[in-house]
């Protein structure tokens, strides 16, 4: 989630910390705006993402109290890369610790993507913490959802795409890709593992984006291993992919009655091939009248694109002037 065509300046922590919330993890966790702000908190995509100086743009720092972290064992977060205790109630647990550490008694969730799911699960969990939500890009963790993403869509709108990632694998290993480059990333060996990382990072990309600016999967396992760096997404989407993103079958929606009193606003692409707007659509139905959902046409997934940018960073600001009205 980047909202690049936001023009409001990126906002600067007033306070960072580093929050030890078990013997294994730490995570990194900053204050924007004000302290008497609309308390509000931004859950990054991914899972396995990060936050971003572009994230805090979303947030007015006359109105919010912004506090944006890093999930378990990504971004500043300690032990990096770490998979150990790392799932769905983990991640809604230590959303509890940041809420009291901080002393906050009520917030507004915003997140997309991924961060769409770990917002809804939470919201169910606690609903009588949330304040309001405002989601991009809704994904409700199921295998539905997965087969889709990760084969379906490229094989109807980029078969080119879907044949590329097919090939680059040994014939023995092609009946399931998905699950090939995921057993790939689970590998001891470290060059195996970075190449089965950059093709699922670059495939992803290219299904992210309405126009991609380059589509092209390397060349080969080889080329692909010998790429500089290491991606973090792709290990941690992996992970919560192959046990099935820690949830009960269909648990999200058919527990989305819960949100009801909980005033949110969805903003889904039309063209958006990764979290299509069917399930964003299913979402506000089971959610009930206090939620909308806002179609926005010409876009895909990715926040990046100007129009799903603009949609969102307006609908964060205008629940936050809502909900700074409300006592």
């Amino acid at each position: 989630m980047s909202p690049k065509s936001s023009s409001a300046p990126s906002l600067k922590p007033f306070h960072t910390q580093s929050l030890a919330v078990d013997a294994v993890h730490t995570l990194y966790v900053e204050q924007n705006g004000h302290r008497g702000g609309v308390p509000a908190v931004f859950l990054h995509g991914g899972p396995g993402s990060n936050c971003q100086k572009a994230h805090r743009r979303l947030f007015d720092g006359k109105v919010f109290h912004a506090v944006l972290f890093d999930q378990r064992g990504c971004g500043l977060s300690t032990p990096k890369g770490c998979l150990d205790d790392n799932s769905t109630d983990f991640l809604i647990a230590d959303l509890e610790r940041i809420r009291e550490t901080l002393e906050i008694e009520r917030w507004m969730l915003v997140g997309g993507s991924w961060g769409s799911t770990l917002a809804v699960a939470y919201a169910e969990t606690y609903p009588q913490r949330v304040s309001g939500m405002v989601l991009r890009a809704v994904f409700l963790g199921t295998a539905e959802e997965c087969i889709w993403a990760f084969e379906g869509a490229a094989r109807q709108f980029r078969p080119e795409l879907w044949r590329a990632f097919t090939e680059l694998l040994p014939k023995a290993e092609r009946g399931d890709p998905v699950a090939a480059w995921g057993k790939r990333m689970e590998s001891g060996n470290a060059a195996k593992r970075r190449g089965a990382g950059w093709v699922w990072h670059d495939y992803e990309r290219a299904l992210s984006e309405l126009v991609p600016e380059n589509e092209a999967l390397p060349d080969s396992l080889k080329a692909a291993a010998a790429r500089e760096g290491e991606p973090s997404s792709p290990y941690f989407e992996w992970h919560y992919m192959a046990r099935d993103f820690f949830l009960e079958p269909g648990q999200l929606l058919k527990r989305a009655g819960r949100l009801k009193d909980i005033p949110g606003h969805i903003i889904q692409g039309r063209y958006d091939l990764l979290c299509p707007p069917a399930t964003a659509e299913a979402l506000a139905h089971a959610w009930g009248e206090n939620c909308r959902l806002e179609i926005v046409p010409g876009s895909g997934h990715s926040a990046g694109e100007p129009a799903i940018a603009s949609a969102l960073v307006k609908a964060v600001d205008d629940m936050g002037r809502r909900l700074a009205t409300v006592p």
